[in-house]
């Protein structure tokens, strides 16, 4: 890997490791939250509706994204919001009470964990070269669902067994935890051109980002439910459905989903060596999509509710590990706006998680979970196919930027020899 000299960059894996915060505050989000508002007795439908309204900032984060490459240093900006996020989500466990008060407070705090995110995806992304693209990607999305099994199985736990004020601040601590290693990573001075020229110089770069054939590519890819499985953020509210308890809710959505995903993960790699990463993703999500109709055939039973939890998590830790790696390919090496690209196209892959939150809530409301897991087969697989019609020919071509990941000589195996 190329690197300035008298600078030492660490591992693609410890670059990814601050990811864990936004897994942690992301996964209590769309499992523990739920659980608790279940526990008051509001419906499955609404609870729905309200993982819907509080992860809405990860797709419309992207009008502040210039911020990030103005002014300060990544590393600060990302420690900020990280900070910001871990306080909302610890006074989100002690008043969880009102719904509306849940939905103002935990907006804010996965604003801020997007933020954070997009900050260290701008950061880390900058670092690396061509070649180590998918190695970062498989890494960050791997930290991304280990936190949030992590944060499920701890935030499940100490909110069930701590007073809410103890488990508030054990959660505030273990949330900024992974913060801790940031100084072994070099942080870069924001371009003083491009905090003169400000807005002015992102709209011209986001024009020139839009000429790109691989860009509108990846962004018609991700804007369309083609590989988004939401169903793995609303999944958790649903337990009782499945006649599951929420110890056992807890268990399925820590250690179940964040094994899975990273399972889906360990599998980009490999299957990267023989199909192209855009045709590759639209593969995982069809075969997703037929996972999903799958379980219409079985019963309602925790053995269900897992294999759902397991089986969708596997599918997307895949998908996201593929999408992140195109991203990691557009952004390219030393790009000075590196932090508003990322949030840019993260913002429209995180665009269908969204409204498909919203289209498997109105599933769920009209026919149970049956209703809900058919919408978002359908509306998925559908995609898929659409999108290998339209775009069979364009998505294999090659980036313009003339880099093609060299996959095979990375990814967690390689990392870890």
């Amino acid at each position: 890997m190329q690197r300035d000299p008298g600078r030492s960059i660490p591992p693609t894996w410890v670059l990814a490791l601050p990811i864990l915060s936004f897994g942690m505050v992301f996964g209590f989000a769309i499992v523990t939250l739920p659980q608790m508002l279940a526990a008051q007795g509001i419906p499955g439908g609404r609870i729905a509706t309200v993982v819907a309204v509080v992860t809405i900032p990860t797709f419309l984060g992207f009008l502040f994204a210039p911020v990030l490459d103005l002014w300060f240093r990544r590393r600060t900006y990302a420690v900020f919001f990280a900070t910001l996020a871990s306080a909302s989500t610890a006074f989100t466990v002690i008043h969880h009470q009102s719904i509306r008060g849940v939905e103002v407070v935990m907006l804010v705090g996965v604003a801020a964990a997007a933020k954070c995110s997009e900050a260290l995806g701008g950061w880390i992304g900058s670092l690396v070269d061509a070649t180590e693209n998918t190695s970062l990607g498989v890494w960050t999305t791997v930290f991304n669902i280990g936190g949030g099994g992590a944060g499920i199985l701890f935030s499940g736990y100490a909110t069930q067994h701590f007073p809410p004020q103890t488990a508030a601040v054990a959660m505030f601590v273990v949330l900024l935890a992974p913060f801790s290693i940031i100084p072994l990573i070099p942080a870069p001075a924001p371009d003083a051109t491009l905090a003169r020229q400000r807005f002015g110089r992102f709209a011209r770069e986001i024009v020139s980002l839009l000429e790109r054939h691989d860009v509108w590519i990846a962004l018609v890819l991700f804007t369309l439910p083609s590989a988004s499985f939401a169903l793995t953020n609303v999944l958790g509210g649903w337990g009782a459905s499945f006649h599951a308890v929420p110890a056992q809710v807890s268990l399925l959505g820590g250690a179940g989903s964040g094994a899975a995903g990273i399972i889906g993960c360990a599998l980009v790699p490999r299957l990267a060596r023989c199909v192209p990463l855009r045709p590759l993703y639209l593969s995982i999500g069809l075969v997703g999509a037929a996972f999903t109709a799958s379980l219409l055939l079985s019963p309602l039973t925790p053995w269900t509710y897992g294999a759902a939890f397991v089986g969708e998590n596997v599918f997307q830790g895949a998908a996201f590990s593929v999408s992140t790696a195109i991203i990691f390919e557009i952004i390219g090496s030393g790009n000075p706006l590196s932090a508003t690209i990322y949030a840019s196209l993260i913002a429209a892959g995180n665009l269908p998680l969204i409204y498909m939150e919203f289209v498997d809530g109105r599933g769920f409301a009209w026919g149970g979970v049956r209703g809900a897991l058919g919408a978002d087969a359908l509306i998925s697989g559908g995609a898929c196919v659409l999108l290998a019609i339209a775009l069979r020919r364009s998505i294999f071509r090659r980036s313009t930027a003339g880099v093609v990941p060299q996959v095979a000589s990375v990814g967690i195996d390689e990392q870890a020899r």
